[in-house]
């Protein structure tokens, strides 16, 4: 049942929510419950007479008490459950304190807090969110949107928790992220949150730590594989487009090898894009960008080295290579420009396994034949650095630690600026860290990381950490799709996306060596490449013919302040 609908007064042009809960109901709704904020006139009308405490306060008052409570949690986990239970509560109030605190709160309600939370997840929910689609339930699916209060969805966060961050498989513990991507895309993006529906698609789990843990909350099965899971995603699939036929659908962690097929396969069927390949990749093309505005050099005048070839590794490769066709190269030359590690070492035209996307990227052995190894039995990180006259790495492994003194001491030799980002999140898998890549480089590295680090002094110079976040990238893909009512999601779209947000990144900013915006501007990144998307939606003609200055209003219409609204009885 829907419990309330946004509205606009004829005569007077305000904004108001009809709203379809009285008395207690109303206060115990999320989307409605204004706490102490609610007028004498609601108070009446609604039935909350009673109900409250006389005195009436608004938004300011509420958040400055729930940041005291917050500030009274010493402990990380105790700070995200108190978050969730906030927004369990009272969804307007929570996103005016994060909006509010958001460099703050951003470790915690995502990366790396909400890894920590996802692992204990069973053991720490305190209300569920979202939707859980399982085996069982999938037949039923359509009455279960239907069933959903929202009054209307336009996004869609969804994972079958099989490959959770750097965590692996925790089922549908995983939720814990597609509601932090939601709270990032409403935060950040100015999505409605009344608008954004968090799913797991619960299909078991290979993870025995879960299957045997009696507090488990999920599925308790082996996961479903092969034909089974094919059709299982068919049917979500196909529930979402008659459902809500005009809602965005990203992908969330699901595992390598089932994200790519399902991206190619329902790419143009649905308005779909997959953060962990193109949102990664993008953002990470957004900071390399400006790494060649600060060296004064071009891309094709660099040899890169992507150490990890999962969905970010070749989400990075890819959107490189876009960049040095763009520049005059063709795929074959911008490939042979960029050294691909796996765990089987060097992806080679030869190594045996490789999937369609890693081929893409594998050199040919005549290029590596003249190479001196460290090793004949095998082609080590460091022979490729020395070898390969490598200025760009970028890694995306999640293995502590990977990248070395003499590993980046090499790549000071190699180049006088050497663009060096440790992707890996949560911190604890960072590949090497601000600090080392400062030293080994005396200073002259360009760096940016997956996980936050805090600013830091050393060699007599104060350093900021540019943190590679996707929360550059997809609040604003989002918004600008759905502004646009983009059909699809491109690749242009995402190159567009990138260029955008390096051109947010001042020249005093350029001077301190920082790659990407400042995240307290957050919201202003988002309005820039909403506007990107839409306007590349446009002239590709995928998306609504309005004139650049007609995308500004929109967009900025678009995005909602988490402020109280008036309310009003819907019940006749």
């Amino acid at each position: 049942m829907k419990t309330f609908s946004m509205k606009t007064d004829a005569l007077t042009g305000e904004n108001y929510l009809e709203v379809y809960l009285h008395g207690q109901q109303l206060v115990t709704d999320p989307f409605l419950n204004k706490a102490s904020a609610y007028s004498e006139e609601e108070r009446l009308n609604l039935g909350l007479a009673g109900l409250l405490r006389p005195a009436i306060s608004g938004i300011d008052e509420q958040r400055q008490r729930s940041y005291e409570m917050y500030k009274r949690k010493h402990d990380e986990i105790e700070k995200y459950i108190f978050l969730q239970g906030l927004l369990n509560r009272n969804e307007t109030l929570f996103y005016n304190l994060l909006c509010n605190n958001l460099i703050e709160m951003l470790p915690i309600v995502y990366t790396p807090t909400v890894g920590k939370a996802c692992l204990m997840l069973s053991h720490i929910t305190r209300e569920y969110r979202g939707i859980y689609i399982t085996p069982d339930n999938i037949g039923n699916i359509d009455k279960i949107f239907q069933g959903i209060s929202l009054p209307d969805v336009y996004l869609i966060v969804v994972t079958d928790g099989e490959r959770i961050l750097g965590l692996g498989d925790l089922g549908s513990d995983g939720m814990g992220i597609p509601v932090g991507k939601i709270n990032l895309y409403v935060a950040a993006g100015g999505l409605h949150p009344a608008g954004c529906l968090p799913i797991s698609l619960d299909v078991g789990t290979n993870n025995e730590n879960l299957l045997n843990d009696p507090l488990y909350l999920g599925y308790k099965k082996k996961r479903l594989e092969g034909k089974e899971y094919d059709e299982f995603i068919e049917r979500f699939v196909l529930g979402v487009k008659r459902n809500f036929p005009d809602a965005l659908l990203q992908w969330e962690d699901f595992a390598k090898h089932k994200a790519f097929k399902l991206l190619e396969r329902y790419r143009d069927r649905i308005l779909s894009f997959n953060d962990d390949i193109q949102g990664t990749g993008s953002v990470a093309l957004s900071a390399l960008i400006t790494a060649m505005r600060i060296k004064k050099q071009k891309f094709s005048e660099q040899k890169f080295l992507i150490v990890g070839m999962g969905q970010a590794g070749f989400g990075i490769s890819s959107n490189i290579q876009n960049m040095l066709v763009e520049e005059g190269l063709s795929k074959e030359e911008a490939a042979s420009k960029i050294f691909a590690y796996d765990v089987c070492g060097l992806l080679l035209e030869d190594t045996p396994g490789l999937t369609e996307n890693q081929k893409r990227f594998a050199q040919k052995r005549s290029s590596v034949a003249d190479w001196k190894l460290e090793s004949n039995d095998s082609i080590s990180l460091l022979d490729i650095i020395r070898n390969g006259k490598v200025s760009v790495l970028i890694g995306v492994t999640a293995s502590s630690g990977l990248f070395n003194s003499e590993i980046l001491t090499q790549m000071a030799k190699n180049d006088e600026r050497p663009v060096i980002f440790a992707l890996s999140n949560p911190t604890s898998k960072s590949e090497c860290t601000p600090e080392e890549i400062v030293k080994a480089t005396n200073g002259k590295g360009l760096f940016a990381m997956g996980s936050p680090f805090s600013q830091f002094e050393l060699l007599g110079k104060k350093f900021v950490t540019s943190q590679c976040n996707n929360l550059y990238i997809f609040p604003g893909v989002g918004l600008g799709a759905l502004v646009s009512r983009s059909t699809r999601i491109t690749t242009k779209m995402f190159l567009k996306a990138s260029k955008a947000i390096s051109d947010l990144v001042t020249e005093e900013q350029c001077n301190e060596n920082m790659l990407l915006p400042d995240l307290n501007n957050i919201r202003n990144v988002s309005f820039h490449v909403a506007k990107a998307v839409a306007i590349e939606a446009r002239d590709s003609g995928l998306g609504r013919l309005l004139s650049n200055e007609e995308y500004d209003r929109v967009i900025k219409k678009a995005q909602w302040e988490p402020q109280y609204y008036p309310f009003r009885s819907g019940i006749k």
